[in-house]
């Protein structure tokens, strides 16, 4: 089978009598395939692993391509190691031109010297010169190159591990002494104490008193209060770590195992919300590890960090991790210089604006919020009884007094019929408060317009040339424009001839009798209130006119209506 990687293209009946050969080979009833070195050929082995490639073909039947041959080995094996740090016999007593400036040896150069820095080199001193390293060429293949344990000598653990052994003996055998010098203080004492009983119950007649059998139970007393072997000394101050769970602790996820509550990490073995959402936080067996992550002083350490990230951003050389006490210190610092800087603007508010009164403390009942007030609730939460209804405030500004006013605008109504002021009886809005002064001024006017009335009473009884004349006066007052006679308003005396016309005026233009004509030949209706004219002033007699023809018709629906009853 193999033999088919020498042979170009066959021919058909070559190709036939290749595939009998083969498969009479893996028959067994021919003898197998040889190759260069006079082996046999499995015939069962694939045709793409006997079949070499184009680059290693050598014409005839071979595996050779399939092996590793013995020359191509070159590289290091992971059991080929290199001894570290081995010397190369004693050292020079002088130093050799091109050594080390540092150490004076000559396997290296300054800048790759291992040794410490020393504050004049083996150059210039001649002194305390190393011995030459163990250079050794080792090949690594690529396993070799990986391998994290590659010359490391496994007798150097040995040593590590006495070494240790050695100083946690020393260790244990020093806590034993101190334990022991400990306990002998206290039984010297105790037995001090009992001695002196026993020597007043043998005075006072009773030998037995403070025996030996209570100084042994005192010795174990002491013995038990004592630490023991390689825990804390002092009983009373032991701390004990714990950064595994034991066996008597319930799992998290052991305390709910409703699929649908808090999520559990098997990984990291946390729970950060607590399983059972019903129960408070400070009663839950557990609450979660944010529960505990943001409790107790994890917060001040969290602002902490805050501080120190914010610092080193502004500048400064803050870093919590490198300096954590500076960070402490500085922190405290601007906690207290922030209280200072608070309380001198707050200083300097009340100085300038006023208004400390009103940060007084508020009276002990209205804090506890008892009162005398009955105040009786539905069960809606509305007030049925005991309390005042509140008056619903508007969008307007209210209560607001301005330009030294007491009063709101609106407060006060004139026997004129204006509104004003009720503190200075002044109907003019935003003006500024005279006091009195102003409500003396408008009772004058009030009087002097009180006597004006009076006098156009008195002058019917004048000649009729002087009633003209006043009538005129008083004509030209109420047609100046600064006037508050208004059309339609107070007193009215209408003229029966002139309101007889301005009827039939307003008939006419309602029924659109009146038609003018438009420069480009066209006629409409004239939709003038005043008849077409222009340029004219309503009278009294016309308004009322217009008021008499718009209530009858069919503006007013009750026009028409008939009671037959």
């Amino acid at each position: 089978m193999a033999s088919s990687s020498a042979v170009g293209k066959l021919s058909r009946e070559e190709f036939r009598r290749q595939k009998d050969l083969d498969a009479a080979r893996k028959a067994g009833t021919a003898p197998a395939e040889l190759d260069e070195k006079g082996k046999a050929i499995n015939p069962h082995i694939p045709q793409y692993i006997s079949q070499a490639p184009w680059y290693l073909d050598t014409g005839k039947p071979s595996l050779s391509h399939q092996r590793k041959t013995e020359q191509e080995r070159t590289t290091a094996q992971l059991d080929d190691w290199y001894d570290r740090g081995a010397k190369a016999g004693p050292a020079s007593t002088k130093y050799r031109k091109g050594s080390c400036e540092n150490c004076g040896a000559m396997t290296h150069k300054k800048v790759d010297c291992l040794e410490r820095p020393r504050k004049k080199g083996a150059k210039y001193t001649g002194k305390d010169i190393q011995a030459d390293e163990v250079i050794q060429d080792v090949p690594s293949g690529y396993d070799a190159k990986r391998d994290r344990w590659n010359g490391y000598d496994p007798t150097e653990h040995k040593r590590i591990y006495e070494e240790y052994a050695a100083v946690e003996a020393a260790r244990q055998k020093l806590r034993e002494e101190e334990i022991d010098k400990q306990t002998s203080t206290d039984l010297a004492a105790v037995r001090k104490v009992a001695k002196a009983g026993r020597v007043d119950g043998e005075k006072n007649g009773d030998p037995d008193f403070g025996s030996s059998d209570e100084e042994d139970d005192d010795e174990e007393k002491y013995a038990d209060a004592a630490d023991a072997v390689g825990q804390k000394l002092d009983t009373k101050t032991r701390i004990t770590v714990r950064n595994l769970r034991i066996r008597e602790d319930t799992a998290k996820y052991l305390i709910n195992l409703d699929p649908e509550s808090a999520y559990y990490d098997p990984k990291t073995r946390s729970m950060r919300e607590a399983p059972v959402q019903n129960v408070p936080l400070e009663d839950a067996k557990f609450a979660g590890d944010n529960f505990f992550r943001y409790s107790g002083e994890a917060p001040d350490v969290q602002n902490l960090q805050l501080f120190a990230w914010q610092s080193a951003a502004r500048g400064n050389d803050v870093h919590l991790n490198a300096n954590p006490t500076q960070g402490e210190i500085l922190h405290k610092q601007y906690k207290e210089k922030k209280e200072i800087l608070r309380d001198t603007t707050k200083v300097g508010i009340l100085a300038t604006y006023g208004g400390e009164e009103y940060l007084e403390k508020a009276p002990k009942e209205l804090l506890q919020g008892q009162t005398e007030d009955y105040v009786e609730y539905s069960r809606t939460g509305q007030v049925i009884k005991g309390r005042e209804r509140v008056k619903a405030k508007s969008k307007y500004a209210e209560d607001v007094f301005i330009n030294n006013h007491t009063a709101v605008w609106g407060s006060w109504y004139s026997s004129s019929g204006e509104w004003g002021y009720a503190c200075c009886h002044s109907t003019i809005h935003a003006s500024y408060c005279a006091g009195n002064a102003g409500i003396e001024a408008e009772n004058a006017s009030s009087v002097q317009n009180l006597l004006t009335s009076s006098s156009t009473t008195n002058s019917a009884a004048l000649p009729n040339n002087e009633m003209g004349s006043l009538k005129g006066k008083e004509r030209e007052k109420e047609d100046q424009p600064f006037s508050k006679r208004r059309l339609g308003e107070g007193d009215i005396q209408l003229d029966e001839d002139k309101l007889a016309s301005a009827l039939r005026e307003e008939k006419k233009r309602k029924f659109g009798d009146v038609e003018e004509e438009i420069d480009y030949g066209r006629k409409r209706k004239s939709n003038n209130s005043l008849g077409g004219r222009s340029g004219h002033d309503v009278t009294e007699e016309e308004l009322e006119a217009y008021r008499k023809n718009r209530i009858a018709g069919t503006e007013d629906p009750m026009y028409n209506y008939q009671d037959n009853e």
